[in-house]
């Protein structure tokens, strides 16, 4: 079957993976609909070729292997022909933003519209490059008041207020560029992961859709969680690229972290970027290879709104004492250190606690210890669930993941070789008195000195996590625990890191924050890295002239 005789639109779609990433040109009819899924498994990039036959037919499935920069296309069935063709990784000459001046001129280059602005990354990335906000869109109330405190302009609220094309096209103005960091929840693995099936944020990709196929500006960066890569075994992207290429926009791909930029953060996010003339002459920035410190962003002295708990400056003082009394002889355990396995006997291999339970009551463990070495015998099953881990007590928890096994057995074994310095740990701590996340350890600093003063930490679910000052945690939409707390020797004291650190990790500079800390330290985790978008954004947009027309709003 031959498919010459029908229409046909080429829409080159480039996936690129960790490192960089070479393009595939598909050939679309107009009866079927070639949707690439590009996916991430362990450094490797592998891209999968999903064919929707949108007409009744059915649904034909192959796949392309990426390997040393060559991608190999395929004929599906006879009815779509992939080009297969070899692939050089793309780069361009090291660019570092915040070292250049912004670009200087009375008329802007291009405009922008900046959609779900946040604390305006975007904004900042693009006005470096001479761009002119057109519009912007922010549904918080406090941002949306910031907006216009730090860039002068009135931002509208809440994008599904835009409800028809002709709404669109009355209130938002003409633009070169669009820029969007559409929600990222629904497809965050820290989520339910509901995706375009989440009734509010979920939906809003079609929102941004709407707005380009109205306006159809010549240029778009879109941001959002790596996973959405994934999400849905591929399908998700398989419909953002499906309707892009409807439009007309060729798309390009790319994970980067403000690491690889010079910023002390490693916090990995997917770009889109998307034109209407080609993307034949694009390429995306190559990462710098420099070291980076978390002093680099500090401001000494700093006094943060909310001083570090008693009680977590306690477990900090514990683990420091752990990491002291450890002999230089023995290597720290690479695996999360769960103090609660320390004693315990409780069955976890071929049988659980849950197991137990339900099949003989609170007898069915009076033989056991449980946490810290708890004797089970004659505990109710009430007092027992007490003094099980929170990780081995699930109801209907009948058999163990094998990774949970294996964390188990090796905690339990660290145990029993230094039983000689850990007893006299634990006697002296009793961490049995404290939360569950403070009993934990994860130990991200191998070889370095063991003084945990020297480091930056983080107070996680799934423990202290404690890291050299390379780089700082990935900035998250944070708790107040959640935020990074510098060790004393890097600032002479115990401290969280303040907002205005923060902003520095986005590449922010000196933009007004919310008075709020817990609110600012929200808002930095949901924004978008200024300097790792213009590094992207400079290439894009280099041979973009601005329309003539000028619609603007109504």
């Amino acid at each position: 079957m031959q498919t010459s005789a029908l229409p046909v639109l080429e829409t080159p779609v480039a996936l690129a993976g960790e490192q960089n990433a070479p393009g595939i040109t598909v050939v679309l009819t107009v009866e079927l609909v070639v949707a690439f899924v590009a996916a991430v498994v362990f450094g490797a990039a592998v891209v999968a070729l999903a064919v929707i036959a949108t007409l009744g037919v059915g649904a034909v499935v192959a796949g392309a292997g990426v390997t040393e920069g060559t991608v190999t296309g395929a004929v599906v069935a006879g009815v779509v022909d992939v080009a297969s063709r070899d692939c050089r990784w793309q780069s361009i000459q090291s660019f570092e933003a915040d070292r250049k001046e912004p670009v200087r001129m009375d008329t802007p280059r291009f405009r922008f519209i900046d959609l779900f602005a946040g604390l305006g990354g975007f904004h900042v990335a693009l006005k470096q490059l001479g761009g002119e906000c057109a519009f912007a869109a922010e549904w918080d109330p406090t941002l949306n008041a910031l907006y216009k405190t730090n860039f002068a302009i009135d931002a509208w609220s809440d994008v599904n207020d835009l409800k028809t094309p002709e709404m669109i096209a009355q209130r938002i103005p003409d633009h070169e560029v669009l820029t969007a960091g559409f929600p990222c929840q629904p497809f965050s693995k820290a989520g339910e992961q509901l995706g375009f099936e989440h009734t509010l944020q979920g939906q809003l990709f079609f929102k941004v859709f709407e707005i380009l196929k109205e306006k159809k500006p010549r240029r778009f960066i879109l941001e959002n969680v790596p996973n959405i890569l994934r999400h849905n075994g591929g399908a998700t992207l398989a419909t953002i690229l499906k309707r892009l290429a409807d439009l007309g926009y060729s798309v390009a791909i790319h994970r980067f972290s403000p690491h690889e930029f010079g910023i002390p953060q490693i916090r990995e996010r997917a770009y889109f970027v998307g034109s209407l003339d080609g993307l034949g002459k694009f390429e995306w920035p190559v990462e710098h290879q420099e070291r980076t410190d978390i002093t680099s962003v500090l401001r000494k002295g700093a006094v943060p709104e909310r001083a570090v708990p008693i009680r977590t400056l306690r477990a900090i003082d514990m683990w420091d004492d752990f990491l002291r009394r450890s002999p230089a002889s023995v290597k720290l355990p690479s695996f999360p250190i769960w103090a609660m396995e320390f004693r315990a006997t409780y069955p976890y291999e071929d049988a659980t606690p849950a197991a137990l339970w339900d099949e003989s009551r609170a007898h069915g463990l009076r033989s056991y210890l449980g946490s810290f070495g708890r004797v089970l015998k004659d505990l109710t099953i009430e007092d027992q669930f007490e003094w099980i881990p929170s990780h081995a007590r699930r109801d209907g928890d009948y058999q163990f993941p094998e990774w949970k096994k294996t964390f188990i057995r090796q905690n339990r074994e660290f145990y029993y070789a230094n039983r000689a310095w850990i007893e006299p740990w634990l006697l002296k701590w009793e961490p049995w008195e404290l939360p569950s996340s403070f009993q934990k350890f994860e130990w991200n600093a191998q070889g370095g000195e063991r003084r945990i003063d020297n480091y930056v930490l983080q107070v996680r679910a799934s423990g202290i996590r404690v890291k050299r000052t390379a780089t700082a945690p990935s900035l998250i939409a944070m708790t107040q625990t959640q935020v990074p707390i510098l060790g004393a020797s890097l600032d002479g004291v115990r401290r969280y890191m303040t907002p205005s650190e923060c902003a520095e990790l986005q590449s922010l500079g000196d933009v007004v924050l919310p008075d709020n800390d817990l609110h600012a330290y929200k808002a930095l985790g949901n924004a978008v890295n200024a300097r790792v978008v213009r590094a992207i954004a400079e290439p894009l947009l280099r041979d973009l002239t601005r329309r003539k027309s000028d619609t603007r709003a109504a």
